[in-house]
């Protein structure tokens, strides 16, 4: 009650600073209750002989960092599917099959950049390594974002939509691995659970914070350009825009924590030639 209590009344405060602004009082309560209940929430794990989160799950920080920059690059990776899809149904005029199908490049993407790249470079590279350069990548893919306007080809928007899918899939690829690294086998379960929930609370918070952005940013604009032309459109994307800058930077942050918190060493694997060499030459010693 007191985790999820917590983590309902942070985004239910970005979601309320939308319609309520930053200083209303609910905004303000909901912050200060998500404050105090998360921190009753640590407390008391850290008095209870059986937790549900281990404190000592958080304290390695491979792990810690893995958590956290997960969280924070998919605050950025909702955000920017929230106004993707506005996008391309508001401004284009897409139907929401045609904006669904606008998405095929940065899924195939992902799934190259996680099953060939980060694959691929995972024995080669450190997993802290490895993560910061895909968040880089996609970072420059929503900055990429960040610059449309009105009048944007889907060639231009398909192009950094496969930047962010490579990227995020190169860097997705270690982290999933890596959020047991070094856990004790009582805590694999938890350490497992922590890699899901870092997503869900990071993409929750993403979703309300990085729209409540956008509509202010929208707003303003609205209020400062009585008379444009295309003021519709152009307000629209302004707010998109603003948004974009935000998540570029929580990709950036994710891809600092990765860099600087993440120093496990690259994974070690015989080639499978010389593991069956070993194993005929153990057979043969005990015969």
């Amino acid at each position: 009650m007191l985790a999820s209590g917590g983590a309902v009344a942070l985004v239910f405060g970005f979601a309320k600073a939308e319609s309520n602004g930053w200083g209303a009082g609910v905004t303000v309560s909901m912050f200060v209750l998500s404050v105090l209940l998360l921190a009753a929430f640590v407390l008391l794990e850290a008095k209870v002989t059986s937790p549900l989160l281990p404190l000592r799950v958080l304290t390695e920080r491979n792990r810690a960092g893995t958590y956290l920059s997960l969280a924070l690059s998919v605050v950025s990776m909702f955000g920017m599917f929230l106004f993707l899809s506005y996008y391309f149904q508001l401004v284009k005029g897409y139907s929401p099959v045609q904006s669904g199908a606008a998405f095929i490049p940065m899924a195939a993407a992902q799934a190259l950049g996680s099953t060939q790249i980060g694959a691929r470079l995972s024995h080669r590279v450190r997993p802290g390594v490895l993560m910061g350069a895909g968040y880089t990548v996609s970072g420059i893919g929503v900055l990429m974002l960040a610059l449309l306007d009105v009048d944007s080809s889907f060639g231009y928007i398909a192009v950094a939509e496969i930047v962010v899918g490579a990227g995020i899939g190169t860097a997705f690829m270690p982290a999933f691995s890596l959020g047991n690294h070094g856990v004790e086998l009582r805590d694999v379960g938890v350490a497992s659970a922590m890699t899901n929930t870092s997503q869900q609370i990071g993409g929750s918070i993403g979703t309300a914070l990085l729209n409540t952005i956008a509509a202010s940013a929208t707003t303003g604009y609205v209020a400062s350009h009585q008379g444009a032309g295309s003021l519709t459109g152009l307000s629209l994307v302004h707010g998109y825009s603003v948004a974009y800058w935000w998540a570029t930077g929580f990709l950036a942050a994710a891809a600092l924590v990765a860099f600087l918190a993440i120093n496990a060493a690259k994974p070690k694997h015989e080639p499978a030639i010389a593991a069956k060499s070993a194993d005929t030459l153990e057979l043969q010693a005990a015969e």
